[in-house]
C-alpha cells in the first residue's frame, strides 16, 4: 500500500502555519488607526515642533507612511491652507514617519492629512476579529445577522486624521475650517477656548454630510505639564454607549453621534485628548470590494484654565505658610527678649 505523503506533509503544514497566519492578519489589521501625534499640542511663535504620524494606536506606531499613499497633507491658519511637502517628511525609523517645522505667529492651527484607499483580502474569521478589536461593530452586528459570518472579504480602506494645535494665546477661527475629507471631525466650538472639567462638542461628517448613529470612540493621554484631576462619573460624567453591544478592545468613552453628527466629549482632566471612528459598508459586488471603510481621527490637547481664579488655593498656601513662618519668628524673638531680661 502506497501513502500519499506530499498531501500528508501538505495538510500537517496547513494545519501548523494556519494559526500563525491568522494572528499575523489579526496583528496586521486591528487598531491600525492613523494618528498625528504632537509631545505638546501648545507651542509658542517660531517654536521649533515636531508631529508624527502613529500608525497603530495613540501610544505605539507599527509602521511608517509612504508619502505616496498620502492624497493630503497641509497645515491651516490665518485663513490660508499650505501643503506640507512629501520631501518635508522623513522616517524616524521603521515605524514613525515624522514632520519637523517652525510655529508661525500666534493662533489656532489645523494639520491633516488623508490617504489613498487600498484594497485589502481577508479571511472571514480574521475580518470579523478586526471589527471585533476595532469596535466596527454595526457590522459584525450585520454579519451576524444576515448570517455572512463565514464570508471572506475584501476591504477598501482609507484614512483622514486632523489635529488642532494652538501658538501663542490669540485664538483664531481655523479650529473650525473643513478640510473637504470623505470622513471628518469637526469641532462646534474652540478646543483651546475649553478647559479641565468642561465639555467639547464636536460634529462628524462623511462626505461633508453630518453622519448620525455613528461609534465614535474617545480617550486622553496625560502629557509633561498635566495636572492630575478626579475622575467624573455621574449625571454629567461620561455619556457612554449603555446598549447590549459586546464589548470591544477600546478604552476611554464611547459615543454614538445624534441625528446632526454630534457628540459631547467629556474633558475630565489635563492631557491630549483623541478621537476615533471607523465607518463602514458593504457595497455592490462590481466595485472590485466587498466593503468600503473610512477611517478619521482627531486630536488635541487640554489643560486646567490659568486664570486669576484658578489657583486660588495654591495662593492660599502660601499665605498660611508666609503667616506661619512671620508668626513663628515673633513668638521666637518674644521668648528671648523674656529670657533674656530673666538673666
Amino acid at each position: 500500500m502506497k501513502f500519499n505523503t506530499t498531501n500528508s506533509s501538505n495538510i500537517l503544514f496547513n494545519k501548523i502555519t494556519r494559526p500563525f497566519l491568522l494572528i499575523g492578519a489579526f496583528v496586521l489589521l486591528c487598531s491600525h488607526d492613523l494618528y498625528i501625534k504632537m509631545e505638546t499640542y501648545f507651542l509658542k511663535p517660531n517654536q521649533e515642533a515636531t508631529l508624527s504620524l502613529y500608525n497603530g494606536t495613540f501610544e505605539k506606531s507599527d509602521n511608517t507612511i509612504a508619502t505616496d499613499r498620502l492624497l493630503d497633507a497641509s497645515i491651516t491658519a490665518h485663513g490660508k491652507r499650505s501643503s506640507i511637502a512629501d520631501d518635508q517628511w522623513k522616517d524616524q525609523d521603521s515605524t514613525i514617519t515624522q514632520f519637523t517645522f517652525k510655529a508661525g505667529e500666534e493662533g489656532t492651527y489645523i494639520v491633516g492629512v488623508s490617504t489613498k484607499a487600498r484594497i485589502l483580502k481577508q479571511t472571514a474569521e480574521s475580518f470579523n476579529g478586526y471589527l471585533k478589536h476595532d469596535g466596527v461593530l454595526d457590522m459584525l452586528h450585520q454579519r451576524e445577522e444576515n448570517n455572512t459570518l463565514n464570508e471572506d472579504v475584501e476591504e477598501s480602506y482609507q484614512k483622514h486624521v486632523k489635529a488642532i494645535y494652538q501658538v501663542g494665546d490669540t485664538k483664531t477661527e481655523d479650529w473650525k475650517t473643513v478640510l473637504g475629507y470623505p470622513i471628518e471631525f469637526v469641532p462646534l466650538e474652540n478646543p483651546y477656548d475649553k478647559h479641565t472639567g468642561e465639555t467639547l462638542d464636536i460634529q462628524l461628517l462623511l462626505d461633508g454630510q453630518p453622519l448620525a448613529n455613528q461609534l465614535v470612540y474617545a480617550d486622553h493621554v496625560a502629557n509633561a505639564h498635566s495636572h492630575s484631576h478626579g475622575h467624573h462619573h455621574g449625571e454629567h460624567g461620561h455619556t457612554h454607549d449603555h446598549d447590549d453591544e459586546e464589548h470591544s478592545h477600546t478604552n476611554g468613552q464611547r459615543f454614538r453621534t445624534n441625528n446632526n453628527g454630534v457628540l459631547t466629549l467629556h474633558l475630565t482632566e489635563d492631557g491630549i485628548y483623541y478621537l476615533r471612528t471607523i465607518h463602514m459598508v458593504k457595497v455592490d459586488a462590481n466595485k472590485g470590494y466587498t466593503h468600503q471603510s473610512k477611517w478619521s481621527t482627531l486630536t488635541f490637547e487640554v489643560t486646567h484654565q490659568h486664570g486669576a481664579h484658578t489657583h486660588t488655593h495654591d495662593n492660599e498656601d502660601e499665605i498660611s505658610t508666609w503667616i506661619f513662618v512671620l508668626a513663628s519668628v515673633i513668638i521666637i524673638g518674644i521668648l528671648f527678649m523674656f529670657f533674656r531680661k530673666k538673666d
